[in-house]
């Protein structure tokens, strides 16, 4: 969409009444294809435009969207949207970001966008590439599949008091899932990997092969008896221990006060020397912006130093329940008010790779996979069924399953060892994360 056509929307919500408008217009185009057993399984094509409308009466505010773009279905959002808001309960902290903390062109060049456009044969050829490098492994005997994938996206925001900015970006995917063994002896693995570039992608072949070896190495899982020992996250997963830190960090959840950190900002939460950084300039990087969902300016921030907790993560609503400025973290749809996320988040790397850490343990618990992670978000009580590998000595064992692994995320950050194994898979990432001791259900 034209940018002047969403300035037309917001001048014609003003004109119907509201004091405040912005209009966000997002347009996306994806290929995927894929593969089963050598056979094509499916083709899908998505061409998908939505219009949405934030308007504000007062303090009273609504938002509605749509994909017709028509000049008589914008007409009917703009006077949907404005009825909504004359109607809607008033919010003394709704409206938009402060000017002086909007983005200003010229943005910079995050090189986010790959012209380069696959057909679907070349799709399909890398999909089957993937799913035939998993089954090339032995001791695979079946598979889930393989797929390919492309996409482009744009994001345009235009608002009332002077903004507007473009963000664009495509994206490239592969991915495959592998069988190992029979019955009820069955093991899963499996590998994907995302990138803005297709030349930044790993071979098909090298993602699939990676898919069955996983699959391979898990069988003869056992159970474990239930213990405390030292537990290992691998790489691939280890954000996922960190990531109830960002909820509990997110403005919404201190100004309810329902996150169990809430009372520990400026404190040391992690152990010294650990660092957790958001980075939203990072070239290609899959959660890169130049500005957030509010036309804020983003920076890159030290979300923990040295250990520290520095910052909560704000939009400009939750900003202002708390008394504080907004830290560039909004995050929204064409529908809804903006909420709040990350960018480029990632868990700077420490001094020991998998093999010194699990030296350093001797034996536990080596966790590869992660399923049905429960938390209590008011006091960090958190549990997580998971499966990986029994090692002794600092060397694997066997593979193990049906496994719990539990206990309170404060005392876990505080003990945390941090590898040095760092990859770049995402928007989120961290090395393999060493806790000296977790209590582990098992048979």
């Amino acid at each position: 969409m034209d940018e002047n056509l969403l300035h037309d929307v917001v001048a014609a919500a003003r004109k119907a009444g509201a004091d405040a408008a912005e209009a966000v217009f997002a347009e996306r185009q994806s290929l995927s294809v894929g593969v089963r057993l050598g056979e094509l399984e499916e083709v899908e094509r998505e061409e998908a435009k939505d219009l949405g409308l934030r308007v504000f009466v007062g303090r009273r505010s609504a938002t509605v969207s749509g994909s017709d773009v028509s000049p008589e279905a914008r007409a009917k959002l703009v006077e949907r949207a404005v009825a909504m808001a004359r109607l809607a309960p008033e919010d003394p902290y709704a409206g938009f970001a402060p000017k002086d903390r909007l983005a200003k062109g010229p943005f910079p060049d995050l090189d986010l966008i790959d012209t380069y456009e696959p057909t679907a044969e070349t799709l399909e050829d890398q999909a089957r590439a993937a799913e035939a490098g998993a089954r090339g492994v032995e001791g695979v005997t079946n598979s889930d599949g393989g797929s390919s994938s492309w996409s482009s996206t744009v994001w345009r925001l235009v608002t009332s008091d002077g903004f507007s900015g473009q963000h664009a970006a495509t994206g490239f995917g592969i991915s495959a899932s592998a069988i190992a063994g029979e019955g009820a002896g069955m093991e899963r693995g499996g590998e994907g990997r995302s990138v803005r570039h297709a030349e930044d992608l790993p071979s098909p072949e090298a993602i699939g092969a990676k898919a069955g070896q996983q699959a391979v190495s898990r069988l003869g899982a056992r159970k474990i008896g239930s213990t405390t020992a030292p537990v290992i996250f691998e790489n691939r997963l280890a954000m996922s221990l960190i990531s109830p830190l960002i909820g509990a960090i997110s403005g919404p959840a201190i100004a309810r006060g329902t996150s169990f950190l809430k009372d520990k900002l400026n404190q040391r939460i992690f152990a010294a020397g650990v660092q957790l950084t958001d980075d939203p300039h990072r070239v290609r990087g899959l959660g890169s912006a130049p500005f957030d969902d509010e036309g804020v300016t983003t920076v890159r921030r030290a979300l923990i130093d040295d250990g520290v907790l520095t910052t909560w993560l704000l939009n400009s609503a939750s900003a202002r329940q708390l008394n504080l400025e907004t830290t560039g973290h909004a995050s929204r749809g064409s529908a809804g008010a903006p909420g709040v996320s990350t960018h480029n988040l990632t868990l700077e790397p420490g001094e020991l790779d998998l093999a010194g850490l699990m030296g350093q343990a001797k034996d536990g618990l080596f966790i590869t996979s992660m399923f049905g992670p429960s938390l209590n978000g008011n006091t960090g009580d958190w549990s997580v069924g998971c499966s990986g590998f029994w090692f002794e000595n600092g060397q694997i064992a066997y593979p193990v399953t049906e496994i719990t692994v539990a206990g309170n995320l404060i005392d876990i950050y505080g003990r945390l060892v941090v590898g040095s194994d760092l990859e770049l898979r995402g928007a989120s990432n961290s090395p393999s994360l060493l806790v000296d001791a977790l209590a582990i259900a098992g048979k």
